[in-house]
């Protein structure tokens, strides 16, 4: 595989991790209650960080 498909496809995961942090937030905030709420918030606000941090490697390399 090149580098530039495998690019690709790493850029793709950070963007699906992306996706799935927005849908996991927006459950946590609007539609559950108590401990899994902020299960779910901690969850979710990691993929945000990993994906951010994936897309930046990305984008810079």
């Amino acid at each position: 595989m090149s580098p530039g498909m495998l690019k690709m496809w790493i850029s793709i995961a950070g963007m699906g991790l992306m996706f799935l942090a927005i849908i996991t937030i927006y459950f946590s905030r609007y539609k559950l209650k108590g401990v899994l709420k902020f299960l779910t918030a901690i969850i979710a606000y990691i993929f945000l960080f990993i994906s951010g941090i994936t897309l930046f490697i990305v984008l810079f390399t």
